[in-house]
Formats: C-alpha cells, structure tokens, sequence
C-alpha cells in the first residue's frame, strides 16, 4: 500500500507536543484524535490508517471542527506491512519531529473457530495487533525520538480468552505483556507506556467480533477516548497501573 504524508490546518504560533494515532480513520482512534485536539499543549497529530478515503474524511471532520491550532497530518499506512511500517515511521520523524504520545490503537480479526484458523490470517492479527506496536516503538526509538507517553489499546479479550477469537485473544494478551516489559525498560528515559484494555465497545472491529449485536447498547469509542485523554493530561501521571480495563 502506498504511504502518503500531508498536513492539514495551521501551524500552531507556540509548537506543542506530538501525537501519533494508528487505526485513525475511525472508531477509537478517530475519538482520540478529536479527544487530544482538545489538549492545549498539542499542536500536532498524525492519524494513520490504511483507508486513503476514510482518512481524508477523518481528517475533513476533525478540521472542520477545531480552531485552527491543530496540524493534522494524514498517513496513509497498512501498519501490517513491516517494511512500510518502518519507511513510514523514520519519515514521519524526519518531517514531523519528534513525537512525544504514541496511541497504538490499529486492531485486526477474522474471528473463527480454532480449527478454520490459517496460518496467514494468524500471522495478519499478530502483524497489526503486536509486531506494529513493537515495530513502530522501536524504528522511532532508534531514530533518537523520546516518548512522553505511549499507550497500547489491547482488550479484555487478551486478559480473558474468548472462543471463536483464538488470534485476536493471543494478539491482545502479548500485547498486554508485552506493554510490560516496554513500561520498566522505557522507564529510564522518563517514558510512561500505558495498556488500556476497553471491554464492548461499538466499533467496526466489534461488528467483525459481535454482528448480531446493538451497538447502542455498548460502551461508545468516545467513553475510551476520555480515558486515554485522562492519560495523557497531567492527571495522568499519578495513574499507575499495569493494564487498564474499560468497561461499562
């Protein structure tokens, strides 16, 4: 998939932070951008999502909605595709500048039974789920960026398994471990990783996971999106904990 870069509304008078957002286009990621465009002190977010249409729209909303203190800069980015990925990742870097928050939201599924998983399509949710966080982490620590913050979206179908979504549960609980591990390792340069792990939550990955069942009835992206605001305001340094449930 082609990687495209441009950004949108005006360049803040005081530069602030950085924010970086995958699986933007939509969903969680979409209210987290519209939730951190509230944010003062952030002047820029880059949204990255593999849909060219959906991100122009994304972004046309979000514009529409501010005051013109925040850049929107589009990616255009299947987050699955490593090589990509890195390409991606350094360019931003070197265009952008350092990016303080981190939001890895990107998610996949093909929820089926054990027995009509393939090895391709497990391999495509751990791609998405896992190695991207990982991947993009470590490419922008090895250009020389430092993270303020980076928070890893899991599930609780990672901190318990769900029949019938074998790949998705096994992708979301080494995301959560691996989270872990990034939170006492990144800890030295002042860098808090944060695991979030919302429960129902009307998106279009839930739809894959639960078509039969009323999105109205269900935790909204927007009730997740207040969370990790939480997290990345002030207040969220004095909240400490391994792996965040959110839940109704």
């Amino acid at each position: 998939m082609s990687e495209q870069t441009t950004a949108h509304g005006a360049q803040p008078e005081h530069p602030g932070r950085t924010a970086l957002i995958t699986g933007a286009s939509r969903g969680i990621g979409l209210a987290t951008a519209r939730r951190l465009a509230q944010e003062s002190d952030i002047s820029t977010i880059i949204l990255v999502s593999r849909s060219a249409e959906d991100l122009d729209q994304a972004v046309g909303q979000l514009s529409e909605e501010g005051d013109g203190s925040t850049r929107f800069v589009p990616c255009v980015l299947d987050v699955g595709d490593r090589s990509a990925l890195k390409r991606s990742a350094k360019r931003l870097f070197d265009e952008v500048g350092p990016i303080q928050l981190l939001v890895n939201n990107a998610g996949y599924t093909n929820p089926v039974p054990l027995q009509q998983v393939t090895m391709p399509d497990f391999e495509r949710t751990m791609e998405v789920n896992l190695y991207a966080p990982f991947l993009l982490v470590k490419t922008l620590l090895n250009r020389g960026n430092v993270f303020d913050l980076i928070v890893n979206v899991a599930s609780t179908a990672g901190v318990t398994g769900r029949s019938g979504w074998l790949t998705y549960s096994a992708s979301k609980s080494a995301l959560i471990t691996m989270s872990e591990v990034m939170r006492e390792e990144l800890s030295i340069y002042g860098t808090r990783v944060a695991c979030i792990s919302p429960g129902r939550t009307a998106t279009a990955l839930r739809r894959v996971l639960a078509p039969d069942e009323d999105p109205s009835t269900i935790m909204q992206p927007e009730h997740v999106a207040e969370v990790i605001g939480a997290l990345t305001s002030p207040v969220g340094a004095y909240i400490d904990s391994e792996n965040i449930i959110v839940r109704q």
